[in-house]
């Protein structure tokens, strides 16, 4: 039998090398994440394997998988052990080889695969490693299925068996490039800024576009894992800053900016300005509502407040739903109430037929937004924008929150904002007119401003978030509230970005 994992093992020594090591800690809400080498070691990839392909048998899925891994430098090594416990619990796997996630769960339709396990870290920063799993397309897993893969994984409660098999399959790329781009040109010209910051995208992103008829201006398309310039992530303003200058050199019509393993798509308009996933996600609508009447979307907390209140979706009969965060959360969702699409602030869109397959895949997305261009030839992105109710908000902010505390302050923080509603206390000047609690705490004020703060599902961060649709002045003093109670919980750290 396989040993079972220990919460910590020190590197360079016989145990580290002898035994599976992995933290609990980094099974996640819906996905899992650890630091390569200091909470998980290859023996405890090769666990979780083990682990993952027990689940699959418990559940009752055909044992078959498709596997891929992302442009790191200890992504192929990571998924090679977990194949290897894949395999000894009596799994198939197809390993799909260097990929986007996306490309992963496409594998799963063209290959008629019920299960997947993607080895990426997604848009964290290097020396974190994870895996996306799934075994009932397009949804991946959630808190149940997490909860059960990390009690067989800790207390070695596997079942090996026999079964198991390997299968490489070669040229899959361009078939998920042929599937992307089986379909008409674009009629209008458009020069589009392509930022990859690096990543796993770069491979793939500018070929896409470049077959659609776009005029491409590559921004660090080059496969680096070192990430020389700034880590792959388009909710960041590093990358969106040099989105921006690179779309102001080139006179770009649109700048599009991929996370590190291409599930999401960040924007920056024709004049420069960065718009944010959710803001995007509300011209989105207005164009696929009046394609689609009477349109249903679902959206997460940490999206702008005019999904609810812009009267162009009103007049189109498009409802909204507001939701949990995270990509399983949101994809489950969508499924579940046969929405036409999704979409969440972090730039996770997941679009149902006749647009997508209700996953996300930060192309699909890209090539979403050109036709709403290619639908409105004589308007700019920026005219798109410009014709949204104007809001001001903020980036999503994390501030430090250790992943053994944060949720325990999350609901600290949620039961001050109860204490205060209760209490007719004002929220930054302001009477508290509903608190959503789906997902951590959305304080809305009388005026329409709001503040959320949530634990973070992958990071050892709590999330936050504010807007105003009155003024910046208003969106500050809420930052200000909200953060003043955040304050009063010692365990909150500094924050990685602020406005």
């Amino acid at each position: 039998m396989f040993p079972t994992p220990k919460p910590f093992l020190v590197p360079n020594t016989y145990a580290f090398e002898a035994e599976p090591m992995v933290k609990p800690t980094g099974f996640r809400e819906y996905d899992a994440r650890w630091l390569f080498g200091s909470e998980l070691n290859l023996m405890g990839a090769q666990a979780l394997g083990l682990g993952l392909g027990t689940l699959i048998h418990e559940l009752g899925v055909r044992p078959e998988l498709v596997t891929a891994h992302d442009y790191r430098s200890y992504s192929a090594s990571i998924k090679q052990a977990l194949v290897n416990g894949l395999m000894a619990a009596g799994i198939e796997v197809h390993d799909i080889g260097l990929a986007m996630t996306p490309m992963a769960y496409f594998a799963q339709f063209a290959l008629d695969v019920p299960c997947v396990a993607m080895v990426t870290a997604s848009h964290n920063e290097n020396g974190w490693t994870g895996v996306k799993m799934g075994a009932s397309r397009p949804l991946t897993f959630g808190p149940d299925e997490m909860g059960r893969l990390k009690e067989i994984v800790l207390t070695g409660a596997f079942q090996t068996r026999t079964g198991g098999g390997y299968r490489f399959v070669e040229g899959f790329r361009a078939r998920y490039i042929d599937d992307l781009t089986s379909r008409p040109r674009l009629k209008r010209r458009v020069r589009a800024v392509c930022a990859c910051g690096n990543g796993t995208a770069g491979a793939f992103a500018p070929e896409v576009l470049e077959r659609l008829g776009v005029d491409v201006v590559p921004l660090d398309t080059e496969l680096d894992y070192t990430f020389p310039r700034y880590n792959p992530n388009p909710e960041d303003l590093h990358m969106l800053h040099a989105m921006r200058d690179a779309v102001l050199e080139t006179g770009a019509d649109v700048g599009l900016g991929f996370d590190g393993d291409g599930d999401r798509c960040g924007v920056v308009d024709d004049t420069g300005a960065e718009i944010f996933a959710d803001k995007v996600g509300v011209m989105l609508a207005r164009d696929l509502a009046h394609e689609h009447p009477g349109a249903r979307f679902v959206v997460d907390v940490k999206s702008t407040g005019l999904f609810a209140t812009d009267p162009v979706l009103a007049a189109a009969g498009a409802t909204t739903d507001y939701w949990k965060t995270g990509h399983s959360h949101m994809k489950r969702r969508v499924n579940e109430t046969k929405a036409l699409a999704g979409f969440e602030k972090s730039g996770h869109y997941f679009f149902n037929a006749p647009i997508g397959r209700g996953y996300d895949d930060g192309l699909v997305s890209a090539i979403a937004i050109l036709d709403m261009l290619d639908r409105n030839p004589e308007k700019s992105l920026s005219d798109l924008e410009r014709a949204l109710p104007k809001t001001w908000g903020s980036p999503t902010m994390s501030p430090h929150c250790a992943d053994e505390v944060k949720y325990a302050v999350a609901e600290r923080v949620l039961a001050r904002f109860e204490a205060l509603q209760a209490a007719g206390a004002p929220v930054g000047g302001q009477p508290i007119a509903s608190l959503v609690t789906v997902n951590g705490v959305r304080v809305t004020t009388e005026d329409g401003t709001w503040g959320l703060v949530r634990a973070s599902s992958n990071k050892p961060e709590l999330v936050v978030v504010v807007e105003s649709p009155v003024s910046e002045a208003r969106m500050r003093e809420m930052f200000a509230a909200v953060d003043g109670v955040l304050r009063e919980n010692a365990e909150v750290g500094a924050y990685n970005q602020t406005i």
